[in-house]
């Protein structure tokens, strides 16, 4: 899979992107991406990317002119205007071209594992006050948002968006089935995790992972996650697949405190 991403500020991509599973999956050709300075592709001596809106209020609004410039030269698109087309609103090929911002669909697991069928992706990070109208309607093919807040600009959610896609490319994990356990790839909270010492200033690893029987671990991870969502994260129960197992221990839990109470200790 390749990334581009276009940005005012391409050296915030430094840290993140070159380390721990993102530098390897880029070390072993699983994943590349490009940053490409949006500024570069502003006309004139200053490079001037931004401009006051237009009706007034605060804050400069990100312009046009250098963000289709960049994308349609990057993609290989040709460029376009009014009239061009019968629907200008309907996407004109098949990378998606995404805008990162607070307006977007909520980035989940689903969203990135939808992202991470594409075999290339183009991410837009607005600045300021925002981006231009005609570039989310007339260039965009999709707004995401990596939560309910604000931040500086799409760059961070750009680098979340990336982490999260690229560790379910195969090949990216150390252990293939990694991101299949993750919380969330399941639509529900991930189970608790031990390591060695198996006693730790008192605190004991529970029997049941020390028993060496598989069946009863899986079963007791399976029990400890729908816990651990219940307790945490009660709304993604309304849409995570439950099995009858499932939804008989969930029924237990309302009806017997001290089980969760014993389930919360690790017994």
């Amino acid at each position: 899979m390749h990334f581009d991403i276009f940005t005012l500020f391409p050296a915030m991509f430094a840290g993140p992107l070159d380390d721990s599973i993102v530098m390897r999956a880029r070390a072993a050709g699983i994943v590349s991406l490009a940053l490409h300075n949006i500024r570069d592709y502003a006309e004139g001596r200053h490079a001037i990317t931004d401009d006051y809106p237009y009706g007034g209020g605060g804050g400069m609004v990100m312009k046009p002119e250098p963000i289709f410039r960049a994308v349609e030269s990057v993609l290989g698109l040709p460029s376009r205007s009014a009239g061009d087309e019968s629907d200008p609103d309907q996407p004109r090929q098949p990378i998606p071209i995404i805008l990162l911002t607070p307006q977007g669909r909520r980035f989940d697991q689903s969203v990135a594992l939808e992202l991470a069928d594409h075999a290339r992706i183009a991410l837009i990070c607005g600045r300021y006050e925002g981006v231009d109208e005609r570039i989310r309607r007339r260039l965009c093919t999709d707004e995401i948002s990596i939560g309910d807040f604000v931040l500086s600009g799409g760059e961070l959610a750009a680098m979340i968006l990336v982490d999260a896609v690229t560790r379910l490319l195969p090949g990216a994990l150390g252990a293939e089935q990694g991101a299949a356990d993750d919380s969330h790839a399941t639509g529900l909270l991930e189970y608790p995790h031990y390591t060695r010492p198996p006693d730790f200033r008192g605190w004991r690893v529970p029997e049941m992972l020390l028993s060496g029987h598989h069946a009863n671990v899986q079963r007791w991870r399976r029990q400890q996650a729908l816990l651990r969502t219940a307790l945490r994260r009660p709304d993604m129960l309304e849409t995570a697949w439950l099995t009858d197992d499932d939804l008989s221990f969930l029924a237990r839990l309302e009806q017997e405190p001290q089980l969760t109470e014993r389930l919360q200790m690790g017994l």
